[in-house]
C-alpha cells in the first residue's frame, strides 16, 4: 500500500481526524435525510425536524469547531447596541512563520473542509430543483430553502474570511521587518531627520 501525496483526500493525512470525520459526517447526514425522507417516506414532519436538527448542528459544528480546526478561520457577527448594525467579525491563524499564533493548515484539511463547503450548497439546489420539478409541494421547498439558508450563510462568511486572512498576512508580510512597505518608511523618515 503506497503512501498518499500530501493534500490528497485522505483522511489518513488529517491533523484532525475525529474533526474531519465529524464534518463530513454532519454534512452528509442533514442530505442523505432530506433525500432518504423524500423517496422512501411521507411522514414531512418527522423528516422537517430531522433534517433541521442535522443542518443547524452542521452549521454549528462548522461555525465554531471545524472551520477552527481544519483551516484555522473563524466568523461571527457583532452588532453595535446604539445603532444596530452588524458588522462580520474574521479571525484566522497566522500563517507567517515566525509569527505569534503561526499555525501550519495541513493541506488535506484545507481540501476536505473547502470541497465540502462548496459542495453542499450546490447539492441543494439540485435538490430544490428537483423539488419544484417533481411538484414536490411548498413545504419540501421551504425546507429546502432552510439548509440552502444555513449552508450559504457559512460558505459565504468562511469564503471572506479566507480572503480577510489572505489580505492581512499580505500586509503584515509588507510590514514586517525586511518588508518594502518598512523599508520605505524607514528610508523616508530617516532622510526627513537627516537634513
Amino acid at each position: 500500500m503506497d503512501n498518499p501525496e500530501p493534500g490528497s483526500l485522505s483522511w489518513r493525512l488529517s491533523s484532525h481526524p475525529i474533526t474531519l470525520l465529524f464534518f463530513l459526517a454532519f454534512r452528509l447526514a442533514s442530505l442523505l435525510t432530506y433525500l432518504l425522507g423524500v423517496l422512501f417516506t411521507k411522514n414531512y414532519i418527522l423528516i422537517f425536524i430531522l433534517t433541521t436538527l442535522l443542518l443547524a448542528l452542521d452549521f454549528y459544528n462548522v461555525k465554531n469547531i471545524a472551520g477552527r480546526r481544519l483551516v484555522g478561520l473563524r466568523w461571527w457577527n457583532e452588532v453595535d447596541p446604539s445603532s444596530g448594525d452588524t458588522t462580520m467579525v474574521f479571525e484566522s491563524v497566522s500563517r507567517n512563520p515566525g509569527d505569534e499564533g503561526y499555525r501550519e493548515v495541513n493541506k488535506t484539511d484545507r481540501r476536505f473542509f473547502w470541497l465540502a463547503m462548496y459542495t453542499q450548497p450546490v447539492l441543494w439546489v439540485l435538490m430544490a430543483v428537483s423539488a419544484v420539478v417533481t411538484l414536490k409541494g411548498p413545504l419540501w421547498v421551504c425546507l429546502v430553502a432552510i439548509a440552502l439558508v444555513l449552508t450559504l450563510t457559512n460558505t459565504v462568511a468562511f469564503s471572506r474570511c479566507d480572503k480577510f486572512s489572505h489580505a492581512s498576512n499580505i500586509a503584515g508580510a509588507a510590514l514586517s521587518s525586511g518588508g518594502l512597505a518598512r523599508n520605505l518608511a524607514t528610508g523616508m523618515v530617516s532622510r526627513f531627520f537627516s537634513r
